[in-house]
């Protein structure tokens, strides 16, 4: 489903010297499969994220997911692909402030074919308790609110993976499970391969697979050395 080979991402500070970030030799991820990806701040998670999602495109190497490469695609189509097949939960959620809970969703089902399922929708939006909050608008909604509206939106055009950028950083400890429960059982029920990065050991802990990043990328391999 998804599978990273020989991928290199750098970034060039202002005084013209590379900035190496990336070096992974081999990762991959099956259909439903659930992965936390853990490692100190600054090390390239969610640069790792981007160019999953082909947000950022790799210097170098392979993302194949769903049998595209989508390192080859144009930035246009990338952003069709990823509209497509990329479900992504922001860590401060991204949503429209103008735009009502249901109309964020559909929007984002826009973003790939132009049509919106306005009935996947409202499933989406029910599933996550927010069958009652269709009509509000983000500054209406607690921030957990929020986040499951996240989370409906991620879901929207049935992708192939999910990637939750540190989802339960800005949400009170009350809330945070619910938000993994849902991220966890809405991926399991579609068989949508799951890649969540946390500082959390508390989140890391309920995943079988943990991916330390600092285990994986050879930059940081390299600089520990």
């Amino acid at each position: 489903m998804l599978e990273l080979r020989d991928v290199k991402k750098s970034f060039t500070l202002p005084d013209g010297t590379p900035l190496h970030v990336l070096d992974i030799e081999e990762f991959q991820a099956g259909a439903g499969e659930q992965i936390v990806i853990v490692g100190h701040s600054g090390c390239g998670k969610t640069t790792l994220l981007h160019v999953i999602a082909g947000i950022s495109r790799p210097d170098s190497g392979r993302v194949v997911i769903d049998g595209w490469d989508t390192t080859v695609l144009s930035e246009a189509d990338r952003d069709q692909f990823r509209a497509a097949k990329i479900g992504y939960v922001f860590q401060t959620f991204n949503l429209l402030p103008a735009f009502s809970a249901l109309e964020n969703v559909m929007i984002g089902m826009a973003f790939a074919d132009g049509r919106a399922d306005r009935d996947r929708a409202l499933m989406l939006l029910d599933r996550v308790g927010l069958s009652h909050r269709l009509t509000h608008k983000p500054a209406q909604l607690s921030v957990g609110e929020q986040q499951r509206v996240a989370v409906a939106r991620a879901m929207a055009n049935r992708p192939k993976v999910l990637l939750a950028d540190e989802p339960t950083a800005n949400i009170d400890s009350g809330n945070q499970q619910q938000v993994i429960d849902m991220l966890r059982g809405a991926c399991q029920q579609e068989n949508v391969a799951l890649l969540l990065v946390t500082h959390s050991p508390e989140v890391a802990k309920q995943f079988d697979r943990v991916e330390r990043l600092e285990e994986i990328n050879r930059v940081l391999v390299s600089n520990r050395d």
